[in-house]
């Protein structure tokens, strides 16, 4: 790795630099970063794409919930056919930017593109073959800058290499509240069982068997289950993260949309909300977590009006 990008790895602390007195600019970061790439990568090999949330469009990113990568990714990869819209010939490395404030612009992470997939061309639109890449994967989520022009959503990065640096900084770690104090959206779920911020909760969780619930906040309606034996509260919790429904009945049914014959997979899980009711030791019997699970039914009545089916 390049000195510069060694620099910029190992640096923890944040700071704000105004546009006018900038020192780090982005077009280092990328030079600095690509020439440890073989080949290596240019600016001319880059294009820069800033997307923001739109909380009302359920075609566009609406929230943080929706920055896993295959949503991303769907979201990316199909570009307008005109190429006042979109790029005719886009280059090898598109980096993703997510507004994070005005002009701030927090690095999300980068996608190779491997062409155009001709034969998914409509009248109106576009589809390309994308791929994560590792390109300035240390930075992701830490690299911030200044997008000087925000009605600009992309950019060739030979036009934008004197954006300001405005933060190289480290996430903060987040603490564990105790098991009282657990309460995740589905999106926080998917950055708990990964993210080494949560690296507490993780340990915490894989010590405990215990009832826990599922609220789906566009209606209320709630899930109550169980984690006993080897798989622990965070073995049961991962398997959520994976898919959505964890195998549950009527979770699946949410998850998956039948109509006219077909099936198609649902994002409704990015509306759960996630708690602990009761935690119980590694060494407990099944028939005690059992028993406590059928009580949070009865008192939840999450047969009669929830998402327990039995």
């Amino acid at each position: 790795m390049s000195d510069l990008a060694l620099d910029l790895t190992a640096e923890t602390t944040t700071s704000a630099v105004p546009a006018s007195r900038a020192s780090l600019t982005l077009g280092h970061v990328l030079t600095g970063m690509g020439s440890d790439i073989d080949p290596a990568v240019r600016l001319e090999d880059v294009l820069l794409i800033r997307h923001a949330f739109r909380p009302g469009d359920p075609t566009a990113l609406r929230g943080p919930e929706d920055l896993a990568e295959e949503r991303v990714m769907a979201y990316t990869r199909e570009q307008g056919l005109s190429p006042r819209q979109f790029p005719s010939d886009p280059p090898r490395f598109w980096v993703i930017l997510i507004a994070d404030g005005k002009r701030r612009s927090r690095l999300w992470g980068t996608f190779e593109n491997h062409g155009e997939m001709i034969a998914e061309r409509t009248e109106v639109n576009r589809f390309f073959d994308l791929r994560i890449s590792d390109f300035l994967a240390p930075l992701n989520d830490r690299l911030v800058i200044e997008w000087d022009s925000p009605r600009n959503w992309h950019r060739r990065a030979t036009s934008a290499a004197n954006l300001p640096v405005l933060e190289i900084a480290d996430r903060d770690k987040e603490p564990f509240p105790g098991f009282d104090g657990v309460l995740l959206t589905y999106h926080r779920l998917c950055e708990m069982v990964e993210s080494p911020r949560y690296a507490d909760w993780r340990t915490a969780l894989k010590e405990v068997q215990g009832i826990y619930l599922i609220t789906d906040s566009t209606n209320g309606k709630q899930y109550v289950g169980k984690a006993d034996g080897a798989e622990r509260i965070l073995g049961r919790w991962t398997s959520y993260a994976r898919d959505g429904h964890g195998g549950n009945v009527a979770l699946r049914e949410l998850a998956y949309d039948s109509a006219a014959g077909e099936t198609t997979k649902t994002d409704h899980a990015r509306h759960f909300v996630f708690s602990l009711l009761r935690v119980f030791g590694p060494s407990t019997p099944s028939t005690e977590v059992d028993s406590a699970e059928s009580h949070y039914k009865d008192a939840l009545m999450t047969r009669q009006f929830g998402l327990n089916r039995n």
